[in-house]
């Protein structure tokens, strides 16, 4: 055997010493164990560890160094302050900079692109870097944890602007309500659900599955006119703790809304509440059920004349309708059974909403109603004053009672307003015109065959559909005055409002009956120069404006 032989083995020995421990070690523990094994050898035995674990012989020497020293046992890998620097601490600037940009009051610099953008960790790492603060996105999300920041959504907890009386209105809610359970009538809460799109459609939420086997429903969700539409209007009894769902085809209008309490009342009220003489409906200020509808209130007279209950409504102030009693007793359990579900059809939302159940011991009707429900349908003046309808004292545009007796007969159909020929002259002045009275005269008699046209055009733009019918009576304003008033108004000389006043007629009709006549004006494409000033508000200013105006020729 040659005489070098030994130490070979020796050093392969050492080796497979070295690799089978020291993974196990971290830097300072490797650099000891290391120095000792090369102070256990003697002369050369730093020389030798360092070929045999391929650590440097200046690692080594620094470990037997440390021994030497007898320095006492520490858990620290590293020298106190070695290591690389944090960024907070070469970058003093860092954290100002990160914070200006995510600060919720300011939002930044406002002339910063990323004032209005979604701040995300690389849009602030970007920015950051280009203000001379390089930094990667992981570290930008490790700076805001420190700064206490983490991603949260939004909480819907300011109430904004509310009516005055509003406390005041759930007061005399509450103290109704309260009178009708005591004498033992019914009280119900009403609402129109959101209307659903049937198919095979995501639904929010999820529902229990085989393993593997979800509801495989359509990639894209868009809908076409020929679309079926499910639009749930809900009555929940308060009392009895149940509820009725007549889910329409058509429109969520007032007529369909009424029809819905009708059908509750035929199929559960009236068996429920056998003694019942009075009903108690809480409603919504908004949607088919809106108070200042008065197709709700018509087709509200109609049912009470059938029932033969005396029916009595309270709304809920305005932006509190999540108080409603039917929206977290039984619309919200409705939902839940709708979760994860497709809406394929409509016996799949009756059935769905029939097997809504809860521990309390909620029960729920359901029907379809195919009925048609036109939009469009008026109440004239004279039919709604005629309504047998008695507002309360208090707030009777939200709380009034409905007897169960045939309408007052309706006054005679409104004429068209007679305006002063006096009054018509001055304001067919040239001068505030623009144009002679010959010429305006023409214009009135071209345009008006045009008229019709036009409002049954908007009719249809607004209810895709032609008028089923026309009121009997014509409009406040006649087609002169109509025209009259676009002209002055796109000649700033004279306010909508004191127009309206010295006509003698309502400003809001007289603005709507503007906005269909300056299409007139623009189709027969008449060139209306404003005049300088402010428009005249009184008498005398229009007097006044008339007086300066430049006269056509």
């Amino acid at each position: 055997m040659p005489p070098c032989l030994p130490g070979r083995v020796a050093a392969r020995a050492l080796r497979t010493k070295f690799d089978q421990i020291l993974p196990h070690f971290d830097e300072r523990r490797r650099r000891l164990y290391l120095a000792s094994e090369a102070t256990a050898l003697g002369r050369g035995g730093i020389v030798r560890v360092a070929a045999a674990s391929g650590t440097s012989t200046a690692t080594i020497a620094r470990g037997v160094a440390e021994l030497a020293g007898c320095s006492a046992p520490t858990l620290r890998v590293r020298a106190p302050g070695a290591g690389r620097k944090r960024l907070t601490d070469t970058d003093p600037g860092l954290l100002p900079a990160l914070e200006s940009l995510i600060e919720p009051h300011t939002r930044g610099d406002p002339v910063s692109s990323l004032r209005w953008t979604t701040l995300s960790l690389r849009a602030l790492a970007s920015t950051l870097t280009a203000q001379g603060h390089p930094v990667s996105a992981s570290t930008v999300g490790h700076l805001l944890h420190t700064l206490g920041y983490s991603l949260q959504g939004t909480a819907k907890t300011t109430e904004g602007i509310s009516h005055p009386d509003r406390d005041a209105q759930f007061t005399h809610l509450n103290a109704t309500a309260a009178a009708f359970f005591d004498d033992a009538q019914p009280v119900i809460s009403v609402d129109t659900k959101s209307k659903e799109w049937l198919g095979n459609r995501d639904r929010p939420g999820r529902t229990w599955r085989p393993g593997k086997n979800a509801i495989k429903v359509d990639c894209h969700t868009f809908t076409t006119n020929e679309q079926p539409m499910a639009i749930p209007y809900g009555i929940y009894d308060i009392a009895n703790n149940s509820g009725w769902v007549n889910v329409g085809t058509d429109h969520d209008t007032a007529q369909f809304a009424v029809e819905s309490i009708r059908r509750w009342w035929q199929h559960r009220g009236r068996s429920d509440h056998p003694n019942a003489g009075r009903l108690l409906i809480t409603a919504d200020s908004g949607g088919s059920n809106d108070p200042r509808r008065w197709t709700w209130k018509s087709n509200l007279a109609a049912f009470a004349r059938e029932s033969g209950l005396e029916i009595t409504v309270c709304h809920l102030p305005p932006g509190t309708s999540k108080w409603n009693k039917i929206e977290h007793r039984m619309f919200c359990h409705i939902t839940a059974n709708w979760r994860g579900r497709p809406l394929t059809s409509y016996q799949v939302v009756l059935e769905t909403i029939a097997a809504t159940t809860t521990r309390t011991g909620l029960t729920i009707g359901a029907e379809l109603d195919t009925g048609s429900y036109d939009l469009g349908i008026s109440v004239t003046p004279a039919e709604f004053h005629a309504l047998p309808i008695t507002p309360n004292t208090f707030h009777g545009d939200w709380n009034y009672t409905l007897s169960p007796v045939p309408p007052r007969a309706p006054d005679a159909p409104a004429t068209t307003h007679r305006t002063d020929p006096t009054l018509t002259a001055m304001l067919t002045d040239p001068a505030l015109t623009g144009m002679s009275r010959t010429a305006f005269a023409y214009l009135v008699t071209v345009s008006e065959p045009f008229w019709d046209a036009l409002a049954e055009a908007a009719f249809q733009r607004r209810f895709h559909r032609p008028r089923s019918y026309r009121h009997p009576q014509t409009s406040s304003v006649d087609h002169t005055h109509r025209l009259l008033a676009a002209i002055l108004r796109r000649r700033r000389a004279v306010t909508m409002t004191f127009l309206a006043q010295i006509l003698g007629v309502n400003r809001t009709n007289l603005s709507i009956q503007y906005q269909d006549a300056k299409r007139l004006l623009d189709l027969h494409r008449v060139l209306v120069t404003p005049i300088p000033g402010s428009p005249a508000r009184t008498l005398e200013q229009l007097h006044d404006r008339s007086a300066r105006a430049e006269t056509p020729r």
